[in-house]
C-alpha cells in the first residue's frame, strides 16, 4: 500500500491508538469487530466500490457504515466512518488498512497483557516449524477447502499451546488468507509487533547457528546501521556455507556475497 492509502492508514491509526491503549486486554475484541468489516468488503464489490469511491459524500458513506455496524461498539464505528470519508488509492486499500488495524488491536491486547514479546516468538517459532510441512501449509492456505476444515488443522496443530493472541491471529491468517500465504501473513503481524515496539526485525540465516554473544554482536551491528533496535529471528539452514543472509525488511543482505559485512563477520567470529 502506498502513497495516498498509506497516508489515509497512518492517520487512521495514529487517531485509533488511544482507543486501544484506554482498551487495553479488551482490545482484541475490537479487532475481531474490524476483522468482521474486512470480510463483509471482501465479498462484496459494491460495499468495496460505494466505501472508496471518491465522488460520493463522505457523511453519506459514513451513514452506510453507521447501519452496516449498528451492532458494532461504538470505537469501531467511528474508525471506519472517519476511514471511509479518507481517500484510498485503490478499492482494496481500505479492507486492507481495516485489516492491519485489526493485527493492531490483537497486538495492543497482547502488549496490554505483558505478552507481546511471547506472541512475537510464538509467531516466528510456528513459521519454522511448519518450514518441512509443506502440505500442512498448503491446506491452511487453500481456500478452495472449507474454512472449518482449515480452522481445525491449524487448531489441532497449536494444540492450546500458545497464547489466545498468537492464535487468534493464527486462526486469522488460516480463515482468511486475503491471496497470502500463511508464514507471510505471520510474518507480517510480526513486523508490525515489532515496530509497535519500536524494533526492526531481522530475519537471520545461519549455517550453524549462532552464540548468544554473537547474537548480541549482530543486533548491535544492525541496531547502528538502521539507527533502532533490532530484533534477531534466527534459523539454521546447513545449506547456507560461510556466512549470513539478512533480511531487514525489504533489504537483503548476504555475507557470503557482500563485502560490507566482512567487518561484521570478523567481529562475530572473535
Amino acid at each position: 500500500m502506498r502513497g495516498t492509502s498509506r497516508v489515509s492508514l497512518e492517520r487512521a491509526a495514529e487517531r485509533f491508538e488511544p482507543v486501544l491503549g484506554a482498551a487495553g486486554a479488551q482490545a482484541a475484541g475490537l479487532g475481531e469487530q474490524l476483522f468482521a468489516v474486512v470480510d463483509a468488503l471482501d465479498s462484496s464489490g459494491s460495499l468495496r466500490r460505494t466505501l472508496t469511491d471518491p465522488s460520493i459524500d463522505g457523511d453519506a458513506k459514513a451513514g452506510v457504515v453507521r447501519q452496516l455496524l449498528a451492532d458494532a461498539d461504538p470505537q469501531v464505528v467511528e474508525l471506519v466512518s472517519d476511514m471511509v470519508r479518507s481517500r484510498w488509492s485503490a478499492e482494496p486499500d481500505l479492507a486492507t488498512a481495516l485489516e492491519e488495524l485489526g493485527f493492531h488491536a490483537l497486538i495492543a491486547s497482547a502488549e496490554a497483557g505483558g505478552e507481546q514479546v511471547r506472541v512475537e516468538d510464538e509467531l516466528f517459532r510456528l513459521t519454522r516449524a511448519l518450514v518441512g510441512q509443506r502440505e500442512a501449509r498448503r491446506a491452511l492456505a487453500d481456500e478452495s477447502v472449507a474454512v472449518e476444515r482449515r480452522l481445525a488443522l491449524i487448531d489441532q496443530i497449536l494444540a492450546g499451546r500458545t497464547s489466545p493472541v498468537t492464535a487468534a491471529i493464527a486462526r486469522r491468517a488460516t480463515a482468511s488468507p486475503r491471496g497470502r500465504r500463511f508464514a507471510a501473513t505471520l510474518g507480517h503481524v510480526g513486523e508490525l509487533s515489532a515496530a509497535r515496539r519500536q524494533r526492526l526485525v531481522a530475519a537471520v540465516t545461519t549455517g550453524s547457528g549462532l552464540s548468544v554473544t554473537q547474537q548480541d554482536r549482530l543486533e548491535g551491528i544492525l541496531a547502528r546501521a538502521y539507527g533502532r533496535p533490532v530484533k534477531l529471528n534466527v534459523t539454521v539452514d546447513e545449506a547456507v556455507v560461510g556466512g549470513l543472509r539478512i533480511q531487514v525488511g525489504s533489504d537483503v543482505v548476504d555475507a557470503t556475497v557482500l563485502s560490507r559485512l566482512d567487518d561484521a563477520r570478523r567481529r562475530l567470529a572473535s
